[in-house]
């Protein structure tokens, strides 16, 4: 697999209890999609959360998380979460929550 199956169990743990969650395959990963609008998901270095732009400062004082530059570029409301923060409960309940967060007020798609 293109993307760490451990993390993307991590991550469907996490969210277990969400409804109008959908799995798509996304660039060699797995995204979630919660009412259409990606919300986070795993990739081949790591998982990524959809935080939104208020959301990226609080985001990145989390331990382990970085901005996202999937493309080498540098993606807006997009935080990486690295295996410090992938490992910690605490945060990677903190990212899901700003993720929740912005991805809840966007419109259904």
């Amino acid at each position: 697999m293109a993307y760490d199956e451990g993390l993307y169990e991590l991550l469907k743990d996490d969210l277990a209890e969400r409804q109008g969650l959908v799995e798509k395959r996304m660039f060699g990963g797995i995204a979630f999609m919660l009412n259409g609008n990606m919300l986070c998901g795993v990739h081949k270095d790591g998982a990524m959360y959809r935080v939104g732009k208020d959301n990226e400062a609080a985001a990145l004082a989390v331990p382990g998380a970085k901005p996202m530059a999937f493309t080498g570029r540098r993606m807006g409301g997009f935080i990486e979460a690295g295996s410090e923060a992938m490992a910690a409960d605490d945060a990677r309940a903190a990212l899901l929550r700003m993720a929740l967060e912005y991805v809840t007020a966007l419109p259904p798609k």
